[in-house]
């Protein structure tokens, strides 16, 4: 195993700078963020001083910053996302994750690059190749078995890191295989600017024109959590494990960093062979529980084989966690059975025809076995509240408190010798990565009088670094008696040890190097790309041409394909969601060969899309066409401007 397949990384989002010390506060070994421009979450961006603030702050702990610069690219913008990768180069940023195959064309900064999930890696001939084109992590594609993760790790050479999705919201296609939000909206996916559309409610209709399922949220599938595979996907080879959510808030990224981070730790704990990624220890102040913040339900997705309960159809809104049920309604107060503490603020919510609605409890009081709550809203206005339904929670006042709070330190462990020199006294500390730093005083040395308290305090005030990043796991006193030391010398002498071991560590922090790329150039696994290649410049045509591909269609967002293509593919299938696949009705006695898998079509509104079913690859396709208006309207310009083309 390769030095760096022995770590273990847990990446986290960062919407802000601040959020992103936080993240690393509550255990993350690296965090992604997005900069100013070209992030695949456009309303998720950061100053370059804000994320240079924030390298400095990881760098502490030897954690590592990527930054996104992952959506595809009009040759107008290639000069500018050149001068973004400087930028980044030169504020210390570790990586920067990309999809757009132009960026291996423009004379880059020596800076390490990843492959984005947007570049749809779901085989071990596209993952190889990206390997040998100059990525050194691959961030492959949600939808992946532990199998096929495991045959794409030995595909790839070992020094290549496999990451992957463990946590968050799921795309229900294929990351950088939808269109629909631009065919219906003009606005792209791959330009950071998803309209959303697979949480719409659909209605879907089979080949005939009858109702299969009326207002469901047919695309909208469930959220993804794989903390019962952490251990199967480390022996399947991922080694960096990625938290979604760069639009979450602080209690989220709070709240599922330290949740990974425990279980991580766990599994660890006795391995010689697998490390963390960065330094220090996190404690954590409250308990992590991922049912309190925002999902939509929990799925593995397929890492474990495909399931029929992946879908979130009912509705695409947090509902938290049951509560309890309601016993007593009054003319302006409702009342709750329940075991758990409630607290004025918390949002409730109750399913009423289908829908979820939501209430939030101005007041509440504890009467008993049972919580009396005033909503904020007249009671006349629940519709469909009555006794005996069930109320959950979807906001835990107390809860969010908790996390507003400080809500958990990370701290370096550090060996202390403090020892007698010829001239005073030296305070040596050596960190758990074997950095070391000594100081020295001059000071004229008098026995103490009272030798065990002497040493008591010395002891007490070289282990007081509470305000560091540093924590005492050991000291040794090396003096040939007890000394009397002020604790004004000591104070002096630990702030100046940890301030210089501090530097220190920055000092010896290494970026890893741009992997270079394989000569002669590696052959592209097909001689053929359509238009879900997401080539939307002349740079990375002359990528692909460069690696052998002979016919290459422009991107969707060119507006080149008129009629009716595949707007979507998805590992989720509808027809199995629902009972409705041939392979279900398999063996099964009077419903063998009676189910086909006709075409359907999903209604939303105006909006009318034709799924097809590829059984053979268990797949299904979204197709459908973009509206007048947004092939009309002019695709944003594509105009050859000057930039630096890669060095020969």
């Amino acid at each position: 195993m390769s030095a760096s397949n022995s770590y273990l990384e847990l990446l986290a989002p960062a919407k802000t700078a601040a959020i992103g010390r936080e993240a690393i506060l509550h255990g993350a070994d690296a965090v992604y963020i997005g900069g100013p421009s070209f992030g695949a979450r456009d309303k998720a961006g950061n100053s370059i001083q804000d994320i240079a603030e924030l390298v400095q702050y990881a760098h502490r702990f030897h954690a590592k910053i990527y930054v996104t610069l992952n959506t595809i690219l009009h040759d107008a913008e290639l000069e500018s996302a050149r001068k973004l990768a400087y930028d980044c180069h030169d504020i210390g940023v570790d990586a920067l994750i990309v999809q757009d195959m132009a960026l291996l064309e423009l004379d880059l900064p020596p800076i390490d690059l990843h492959a984005s999930t947007q570049c749809d890696i779901r085989t071990p001939e596209k993952a190889r190749f990206l390997a040998e084109v100059g990525f050194s992590q691959l961030v492959l594609a949600r939808e992946l078995t532990l199998d096929e993760i495991a045959r794409i790790r030995a595909a790839v050479p070992q020094d290549t890191v496999i990451e992957h999705f463990i946590h968050g919201a799921l795309c229900v296609a294929y990351s950088g295989q939808c269109n629909i939000s631009h065919a219906h909206t003009g606005r792209s996916a791959n330009r950071g600017d998803c309209s959303q559309a697979c949480r719409l409610p659909y209605t879907l209709e089979d080949d005939k024109g009858q109702i299969v399922a009326f207002e469901k949220h047919l695309l909208s599938v469930k959220d993804n959590n794989q903390s019962e595979n952490l251990n199967a996907l480390i022996a399947a080879g991922v080694r960096s494990f990625k938290i979604e959510g760069r639009y979450k808030d602080v209690p989220y990224v709070k709240n599922i960093t330290g949740h990974y981070r425990r279980l991580l730790d766990a599994l660890l704990e006795g391995r010689s062979d697998l490390h963390p990624a960065a330094s220090g220890r996190t404690q954590l102040f409250f308990t992590p529980d991922p049912d309190k913040t925002f999902h939509r339900g929990a799925t593995d997705y397929f890492a474990t084989g495909r399931k029929a309960d992946i879908g979130a159809f009912d509705a695409p809104s947090f509902v938290g966690l049951p509560l309890g049920t309601v016993s007593k309604l009054g003319p302006d107060w409702f009342e709750i059975e329940t075991n758990e503490t409630l607290s004025n603020g918390d949002g409730l919510n109750y399913l009423h025809k289908r829908e979820t609605r939501g209430i939030r409890a101005n007041t509440v009081k504890q009467l008993g076995g049972v919580w009396r709550v005033w909503p904020n809203e007249k009671m006349f206005g629940l519709e469909g509240l009555r006794a005996g339904l069930s109320i959950n929670r979807n906001s835990d006042q107390a809860w969010e408190a908790t996390l507003a709070k400080k809500s958990a330190e990370r701290k370096i462990g550090v060996h202390a010798q403090f020892a007698e020199t010829a001239q005073g006294f030296a305070l040596t500390l050596t960190d758990e990565d074997d950095i070391r730093v000594t100081v020295e005083t001059v000071f004229e040395k008098q026995p103490a009088q009272h030798p065990a308290e002497a040493e008591e305090a010395l002891r007490a005030q070289i282990s007081r670094l509470g305000n560091t990043d540093f924590e005492l796991d050991e000291l040794n006193v090396q003096w040939s008696q007890p000394q009397f030391v002020p604790s004004s010398l000591l104070n002096q002498l630990r702030r100046d040890a940890a301030g210089k071991l501090l530097a220190a560590r920055l000092t010896d922090y290494r970026r890893l190097p741009r992997k270079p790329a394989a000569e002669p150039p590696a052959k592209y696994p097909e001689e053929a790309l359509s238009f879900l290649a997401n080539v939307y410049n002349s740079a990375a045509r002359r990528f692909y041409e460069k690696h052998g591909v002979k016919l290459i269609a422009a991107a969707y967002e060119a507006h080149k394909e008129a009629g009716e293509v595949s707007l979507m593919i998805t590992r989720h299938c509808i027809r199995y969601s629902l009972s409705l696949c041939p392979k279900q009705a398999k063996g099964v006695i009077g419903v063998q060969g009676q189910v086909r898998a006709e075409p359907m079509t999903l209604v939303n509104g105006s909006e009318r899309l034709r799924l097809e079913f590829d059984c053979k690859a268990c797949e299904m396709h979204v197709l459908g066409k973009a509206k007048k208006h947004i092939l009309q309207s002019p695709s944003p310009t594509v105009v050859p401007v000057a930039f630096h083309a890669r060095r020969p």
